[in-house]
């Protein structure tokens, strides 16, 4: 691993806005509870594997999916705030737990319009929840991402 840690870099699960996780409207998110990460203002209805990994967890719901990647790092994508009350409404599976993954590979579908309709917001939480296996993280926020394109996170292992 050398002196620096193993580098990974995880890509935007969608298209829109990066912003910071503290500037997310959900105090669970924003105060790093559910762990450290970024949040996309989602403009795209399909949410990408940002790296290669298994699916670990997808919510009854189908609101967020959680990853594990080989090195050791968990990682969540929350599609939206509150929608877990939508009760998988707007929201499509297109994978199975214990489902291999790679980049780019399309992992849930959501009907943007249904969801803001609703009153939801459609900002997107990008979290790895064990950072402890990490020696430091970087974020990419202010730029307008590409789904399955851009780094939105930068870490390096311990």
């Amino acid at each position: 691993m050398g002196i620096f840690g193993k580098k990974c870099d995880i890509l935007a699960p969608i298209s829109g806005k990066v912003i910071n996780i503290t500037e997310v409207p959900d105090k669970v998110f924003a105060a790093k509870m559910a762990g450290e990460g970024v949040a996309i203002i989602a403009e795209g209805d399909v949410v990408l594997a940002p790296i290669d990994g298994v699916v670990s967890l997808i919510f009854e719901s189908n609101h967020a999916i959680a990853i594990r990647l080989d090195n050791g790092i968990e990682l969540l994508i929350h599609i939206g705030i509150d929608t877990v009350e939508l009760n998988g409404e707007g929201f499509t599976r297109l994978v199975e737990e214990g489902q291999k993954v790679k980049i780019g590979e399309p992992l849930l579908k959501m009907d943007r319009k249904f969801i803001v309709e609703k009153g939801y917001s459609v900002i997107t939480p990008v979290l790895i929840t064990n950072p402890y296996v990490l020696k430091n993280i970087e974020i990419n926020i202010g730029i307008n991402a590409i789904g399955g394109q851009d780094v939105v996170l930068n870490c390096r292992l311990k």
